[in-house]
């Protein structure tokens, strides 16, 4: 073959002394001396090689002492060089999964470069499984070949495509064709459509699907309760998905018509209730089970109470399966929920209190199906940053996320205060597969630490934390005419206040001594009251004994 060496081996040992000499004359006349080695061993032979360089009939020369051997000038026919399918490639849309649509042309690239030399085949056969569809391969240079072809059916059709003879990596490639124009195949979701949960001045956002429904015009129109055109806006369009919003003024039955090339889509017009504004908020939701999860395992997420007021609370999934509902009170103002979807898809979770939904809710969760690559079961947590007590305002807390045992998947943190603010934990990743987290709080209140693994809660997630205010001895203030230098007198009462106010968690002792005066030991402490007032100060009442220096000593936190 061109391009490839090609051997031969020339036997002396009954031809007495002399050289081995060989030339190779290509069909063009050129002659070039071939490549010959003597291999030293008993039976006197050569080893022979040569490289041809154009394709066609050979004249292969051999001579022992300057004469042709038996049936020399050998004649040798150089084929193309076969070339390597498996280092070709092909994509483009006209290989996409989804996307293409009947009567309308598409297309996708073949690269071949490393690949050498051989002939491109393609084949596009329709649903019937017929090579109907016409195509057409042109050399856009670089070794790179592009192939148009026209499907004229909608369904699935089948792109063969072969290298010299071999099939390429992936092919056959299975590519559904869409309808000309499909409004059954487009899909429709979002909190802005949903039956009920959404309020007066809230945006009320929806997407609309169209990638498997063709070639067509989108058209959405939102109507108020008083039958009069609402705005609308057009927020994003990305890889055949539209998203939209609007945003209702008035309360009352809103529909949301959403046709395709003219044509209602399935569920089209759409009904939402629209509810009036919302009042105080007496609960806040908020955790991974509210975005996405994962069909068979529980989608978590937790509830927290705003103020003391809490209401009844009531649940409700509507999504593709029934979804079994558990609820766990925490017992400090909180509760963990979880449920646990049987199918994949768009879930609209419903948080109620007193029978109406909370601010957000619906709240949105995609459940994806069940991949089986990865088990957050078996991932660790662990470290002061999770613990129920221990931590303080101000300083690093820290953990550990161990996922070594779990297979590959995404780490997510969802976390917030008791006050309901998120929490900014640093993540950082380390060479043994372990995650370094941390967090600084800075406020003394109850912290909540969501660890989620590739959409999924971890075992004892999540992590309540109560954060402590420290003890800070330097902020204590001590003042009043009982520590004065001078202004007391003796057998008179006196006071001083000790102010804690800003120093955190400890306890106040004080220590009263006379050391002017020449007493017996029992009465060289003065005797002192300490009153504890609300606000986290002391007033510290004696009576001086004599004239004299007395020394006052105050700790906070034995400090």
């Amino acid at each position: 073959m061109v391009k490839q060496p090609a051997k031969f081996t020339v036997d002396t040992i009954s031809a007495g002394q002399g050289d081995v000499m060989v030339f190779v004359e290509d069909p063009e006349g050129n002659k070039e001396e071939a490549h010959v080695t003597p291999d030293s061993d008993k039976n006197k032979t050569y080893s022979v090689e040569y490289l041809p360089k154009v394709t066609g009939l050979h004249k292969v020369t051999v001579l022992f002492a300057g004469q042709h051997i038996s049936k020399s000038p050998f004649e040798v026919n150089v084929d193309k060089a076969q070339g390597d399918a498996s280092k070709v490639t092909a994509k483009g849309p006209g290989l996409e999964a989804a996307g293409n649509i009947a009567n309308k042309p598409t297309y996708f690239d073949i690269y071949t470069a490393g690949a050498g030399v051989g002939d491109i085949g393609v084949e596009v056969e329709d649903p019937q499984g017929k090579s109907t569809v016409e195509l057409l391969v042109e050399d856009k240079g670089n070794q790179v070949y592009r192939c148009v072809y026209k499907p004229v059916q909608p369904g699935p059709h089948v792109v063969r495509v072969s290298f010299a003879g071999d099939t390429i990596p992936k092919s056959p490639f299975v590519v559904q064709v869409g309808e000309a124009c499909s409004p059954n195949a487009c899909r429709a979701s979002g909190r802005g459509l949903q039956p009920k949960g959404v309020r007066i001045r809230e945006t009320a956002d929806f997407k609309v699907d169209t990638k498997a429904a063709g070639s067509g015009e989108l058209s959405v129109t939102v109507k108020g309760p008083k039958g009069l055109e609402e705005l609308v806006k057009q927020k994003g369009f990305l890889d055949g998905v539209y998203a939209f919003e609007y945003y209702p003024s008035t309360p009352g039955k809103y529909s949301i018509a959403i046709t395709w090339g003219g044509h209602h889509i399935p569920k089209s017009p759409f009904e939402v209730q629209v509810g009036p504004e919302a009042g105080m908020q007496k609960v806040r939701a908020w955790g991974p089970g509210l975005h996405g999860g994962i069909v068979g395992r529980s989608a978590d997420f937790v509830v927290e109470s705003i103020g003391s007021e809490v209401g009844s609370l009531g649940f409700a999934i509507e999504g593709p399966s029934q979804a079994k509902i558990e609820y766990d009170d925490q017992n400090d103002g909180s509760c963990d929920v979880k449920y646990w979807p049987k199918e994949p898809g768009e879930y609209a979770v419903h948080i109620m209190c007193d029978d109406e939904d909370i601010r957000d809710s619906p709240y949105m969760a995609f459940i994806h199906p069940a991949t089986g690559d990865y088990n957050p079961d078996l991932v660790q947590a662990y470290g002061p940053g999770l613990e129920k007590s221990g931590c303080i305002v101000n300083i690093p807390a820290e953990f550990t996320v161990d996922p070594k045992d779990a297979g590959k998947a995404p780490l997510k943190i969802f976390a917030q205060d008791g006050e309901g603010q998120p929490i900014d934990i640093q993540m950082k990743s380390r060479m043994d597969g372990t995650y370094s987290c941390s967090y600084t709080p800075v406020k003394a209140i109850k912290h909540t630490i969501a660890v989620v693994w590739g959409g999924v809660n971890i075992p004892h997630s999540p992590y309540r934390v109560n954060i402590g205010q420290g003890s800070h001895p330097q902020k204590v203030k001590v003042f009043g005419p009982g520590v004065e230098r001078s202004g007391l007198k003796a057998n008179e009462p006196t006071h001083f206040t000790v102010d804690c106010t800003e120093a955190g968690e400890g306890d106040v002792s004080v220590g009263i001594k006379c050391d002017a005066r020449v007493l017996s030991e029992d009465e060289e402490d003065v005797d002192f009251d300490i009153i504890h007032n609300a606000n986290d100060t002391f007033t510290v009442k004696y009576v001086p004994p004599a004239a004299g220096r007395y020394t006052i000593k105050v700790l906070f936190a034995s400090q």
